[in-house]
């Protein structure tokens, strides 16, 4: 199964201080599936895994509008949608800033509108299952307790995992990263922030490729590590022009070497650590 939450870009509607605000809260529980897809907009994702076969979906939603016209409009205008396509549980919002492309992704406009609907989610899901989770504003993402693999996006947040045994990427601006293995991976793991520090935790015994690379930050790691030489540069042709493209990553063997860990940070000081 994989969990699947997506979130949309530059959506920040200005709010008048003396606006309305109406809340509800949402529950529902989902039969298992093959994946499930969470899609949303607004709001913190916090996933919890426990020892059941069924997905656990609590929403709180949120709707601040700067009158009571522009509150019916949101009303009208944003639908939650939580059900079941074919092998897929899916949980969407839909609203005005779709494009309703293949691949859900916003328009492109900026909404002008005079409200904001804010959903904070909290799932339980099956130990095992695959996760991928993305949010963009006023929220966080957290996950405890899931084995699977993962993928994780952000913006404007953090990213705080622990209980990890899978492999997968994880991605945010302007937040820090922080993820605990209680297993060690053993696929391709990827972890990338833009002005926020990254640290990891993994259990003793690591054996890895790493591949690291931060513009402003320095590099900490607990394990000895042994340089790797770098990658040969690669060209292509574009429109019959050459371009080479060289590899700005240090890479460092850990133990006997094994899966590729890659670890980019940009204003960001990366940590690699060994749990106790």
């Amino acid at each position: 199964m994989t969990i699947r939450v997506f979130a949309l870009l530059g959506l920040a509607p200005m709010l008048m201080a003396a606006g309305l605000e109406e809340k509800q809260t949402i529950q529902k529980t989902l039969p298992e599936a093959r994946k499930l897809e969470v899609d949303t907009v607004w709001g913190p994702i916090r996933v919890t895994g426990y020892d059941g076969h069924e997905v656990r979906v609590k929403a709180v939603e949120t709707v601040r509008a700067d009158s009571q016209e522009d509150l019916e409009l949101a009303r009208k205008e944003v639908k939650l949608e939580i059900g079941q396509q074919g092998d897929t549980d899916r949980i969407y919002v839909d609203g005005p800033f779709r494009c309703h492309c293949d691949d859900g992704r916003w328009s492109g406009q900026r909404s002008r509108r005079h409200y904001v609907v804010h959903y904070d989610f909290e799932l339980q899901v099956p130990r095992q299952m695959a996760v991928s989770l993305s949010t963009v504003n006023e929220g966080g993402i957290s996950m405890s307790g899931v084995n699977g693999d993962f993928e994780i996006h952000n913006v404007n947040g953090t990213v705080d995992l622990s209980g990890l045994a899978g492999s997968g990427t994880v991605r945010t601006v302007n937040g820090h990263v922080k993820a605990e293995f209680t297993r060690n991976p053993k696929g391709q793991t990827a972890f990338k922030t833009i002005n926020g520090p990254i640290e990891l935790y993994f259990r003793p015994g690591l054996s890895a490729d790493l591949r690291l690379k931060t513009f402003n930050g320095k590099i900490y790691s607990d394990f000895e590590m042994t340089a790797l030489p770098a990658r040969p540069v690669v060209s292509e042709r574009r429109e019959g022009k050459s371009i080479f493209r060289a590899d700005r990553y240090s890479g460092g063997r850990i133990g006997g070497g094994g899966p590729e860990i890659e670890v980019d940070g940009f204003n960001s000081e990366i940590r690699i650590l060994e749990s106790k």
